[in-house]
Parts: structure tokens; C-alpha cells; sequence
């Protein structure tokens, strides 16, 4: 069984809906501050998602990511609703996967205009080539694939501000198609789910389903048709994606622990390591006398990991890698944060400690996600720590 969900957040009921159609086993999880979540398992796996739903607009959309992100220590975050496409790239019903988020209204405003000052996230490599990868498999929607009405993944820039878009002609239009003409398409709620996610080392995904082309032809009676549409296919296509990464993420520890097993007793008590996944038997044995072997070594024991130490060395493989380009400032500095919380954490004796520690390092997980190095180097210091 998995044991960190995905975090699936959505703006509108209509949206939530649409994923929790797809979980079994729904239990309410109450957030101290009153945040309501609802944790099942996708119907057919046993991938955990972790649902809640956030209102419209950045602010609202930051706070409880920001919550959820402290509460559950997810594999990842999904962002998943329906958008606006900017152009006619997308038709009605595909959905629109975010290679990176614009926060389009920063600018500053000067006697020639108003200049651009956008903030962006880019969507974490590996999220990113998975998703590539499901789109060219295309087996994600519900009853659909082959048909030539079936919905599309489109791969591109989502642009989010603080107003409802619906016109081509507007000031705010003229604005985003001057300086954010790449972006695909335009809500609310991604920049700040990508800010949270940014600040708590989570990996971000935005999943959006095209409603409306935000040109002014937005109307209550086809949002009636087409918004439910739009939301099914966003929803589909996420939880395809939730089942791979926490997939990969078992995978990724089971191989983590096969390496880290102690050796084991026998029914007489010495140790032998099991090492036939790897198709070699290893005996350590003191004499071999005939065909029988008389084993008196001493037995091969597995040295603890001294996490404070592990902690340290791995703080020298942050700098390595920051010095060669693989962490630009702004990650370095919160992968040292993590560190440092991580550090303190295992040098306490409360109860508590475990977990804090496990925390801090998922949260570096995060962070670091796109370093493939680092990343193994992390991976059994997060087991050390919840055994602390």
C-alpha cells in the first residue's frame, strides 16, 4: 500500500465532483483550521487521493494547498478544474496539462504603460515527462479513445489572474496576447497552488479541461453542457496520472528498502543476507568440510545509518550540485532550510521527532526532484528518519 496520497484540489463543486465520482472509500479528514478533505482510493488501485476543494481566486487556492501540503506530505498536487482557452489550439472538451504558470497581473506602471513583471513555475520534469508519455498512450478517457471527437492533451503555459476572462477585445485581452501569447489557456487558482507548492517543495500539476475559448461567447446555457464535459475530461486524465506517480513512487521504495535490508536470522540464529532477486546466494561460512559448510563468522549486520551525519554529507552534495547548476538559488536555499529542520528534528528525543524529520525530507524530496543524484541519496535517509 502507498503510504503518502495525491492531493487533488479543485476551485468549483462541479469540479470535485467530477473527481470524487472516481474514489472509493471516501472518509472525511477536518484540518484544525476548519479546511474539510475527503481521502479514498481511486476504484481498481490502491492509490490514496486526498481531495479538497478551495473557491476561486490565487489567494484562497494558495492557503489550502499551503494546508493540505502540511497535513498529508503528498506524492504530489494536483490542481484540476476547467479553463478558458486563449486560442484556438485547444477545442472544447481537451484538456490542457501546464508546462509552466504565469501570475500575469504583476507588472509596474510607468508614464509609457503598465510593463510586465509576471512570476512563473515550471511544472517538475519527471510530472512533466509522465504525462507526455500518457498522452502518447492515450488510453486515459473514459470510453473515447480512437474516436475522432476524443479529447487531447495540449502541453503549454497557463496564464492565472484575478479576474474571469471573456473577451478577445478587452484591455486585460490586449494585455495577456502581448506579453503571455504562448499561454493556452486562463484561470484563477494555478499560480497560487504553484507558489505553495514551490514554498513546501511539493511537485505541482495543472490539469485543466477547456469550457469556454474566453472570447465573449461564455453563456449559462452551454457552460450547462459544456463545463461538465470539460471538468470529466480534467478529472480523467489527473487521476490517470495520480495512479503512474504513485506507482513510480512504490517502485522507487521498494527498490530503496531491497537495498537497505538487514540481513536476516535464521531459525538457529546466524544471518545470512537474501539476495536472490539479484540471483546470487552469498554464505559466509567459517570451514567447508565434504559437501557440508560449517558457518562460525560472525554475523553480517547492517550499520544504522547516523542520520545527523547522513544529514551532513548530504548538505556538501547540495552545494556540489548548486556550484555545478542543477539548483538555482532560490531551491538551494529552501533545500538547506528542509536540511536544517530535518537536522534538528533528529537531534530532539521527542516523540514527535520522527515524524518532523520525515516531513522536512519529504518536503526536500520535493525541492530536489529533478535531480536524479540527490534524489538517491535522499531516498534512505527518509526511511532513517521514520525509524528514529
Amino acid at each position: 500500500m502507498p503510504h503518502d496520497p495525491v492531493v487533488i484540489l479543485t476551485a468549483l463543486n462541479l469540479e470535485y465532483e467530477a473527481v470524487r465520482r472516481r474514489l472509493t472509500g471516501l472518509k472525511t479528514h477536518l484540518h484544525r483550521r476548519g479546511t474539510r478533505f475527503e481521502v479514498g482510493t481511486v476504484r481498481g488501485t490502491s492509490c490514496r487521493i486526498a481531495l479538497g476543494l478551495t473557491n476561486k481566486g490565487n489567494h484562497s487556492a494558495a492557503v489550502i494547498a499551503e494546508r493540505a501540503i502540511q497535513e498529508f506530505s503528498p506524492v504530489a498536487v494536483l490542481f484540476v478544474g476547467v479553463a478558458g482557452a486563449l486560442w484556438d489550439t485547444a477545442r472544447l472538451g481537451d484538456v490542457v496539462m501546464a508546462t509552466h504558470v504565469y501570475a500575469y497581473h504583476g507588472g509596474t506602471s510607468e508614464d509609457d504603460g503598465l510593463k510586465s513583471r509576471p512570476r512563473v513555475w515550471e511544472t517538475a520534469h519527471g510530472i512533466s515527462q509522465l504525462a507526455s508519455h500518457l498522452a502518447r498512450v492515450n488510453d486515459w478517457a473514459d470510453g473515447t479513445t480512437g474516436r475522432d471527437d476524443a479529447p487531447q492533451i495540449r502541453f503549454g503555459a497557463i496564464a492565472a489572474g484575478e479576474v474571469v476572462q471573456n473577451s478577445r477585445i478587452s484591455a486585460e485581452a490586449r494585455w495577456i496576447r502581448q506579453h503571455y501569447n504562448d499561454a493556452l489557456a486562463i484561470e484563477m487558482e494555478a499560480a497560487g497552488v504553484a507558489q505553495a507548492g514551490h514554498l513546501n517543495g511539493a511537485p505541482v500539476a495543472v490539469v485543466r479541461g477547456i469550457s469556454d475559448r474566453a472570447d465573449g461567447t461564455k453563456n449559462s446555457a452551454e457552460d450547462h453542457i459544456r463545463q461538465p464535459r470539460a471538468a470529466a475530461n480534467a478529472a480523467a486524465f489527473a487521476i490517470r496520472l495520480a495512479v503512474e506517480l504513485v506507482a513510480e513512487q512504490e517502485q522507487l521504495r521498494m527498490s530503496q528498502e531491497d537495498r537497505t535490508r538487514p540481513a536476516e536470522a535464521d531459525g538457529r540464529g546466524r544471518h545470512v543476507r537474501n539476495t536472490a532477486h539479484h540471483s546470487t546466494v552469498g554464505i559466509m561460512a567459517g570451514s567447508v568440510q565434504g559437501n557440508t559448510v560449517l558457518v562460525n563468522a560472525a554475523p553480517e549486520v547492517a550499520r544504522p545509518v547516523d542520520l545527523v551525519v547522513e544529514l551532513e554529507g548530504l548538505a556538501e552534495h547540495l552545494r556540489r550540485h548548486r556550484a555545478e547548476g542543477d539548483l538555482d538559488d532560490d531551491t538551494y536555499q529552501g533545500a538547506l532550510a528542509e536540511l536544517a529542520s530535518a537536522r534538528r528534528a533528529a537531534e530532539e528525543t521527542t516523540p514527535e521527532s520522527p515524524k518532523q524529520a520525515t516531513l522536512a525530507l519529504k518536503r526536500l524530496r520535493g525541492l530536489i526532484a529533478d535531480v536524479p543524484a540527490l534524489l538517491t541519496a535522499l531516498a534512505p535517509l527518509v526511511v532513517a528518519a521514520g525509524e528514529l
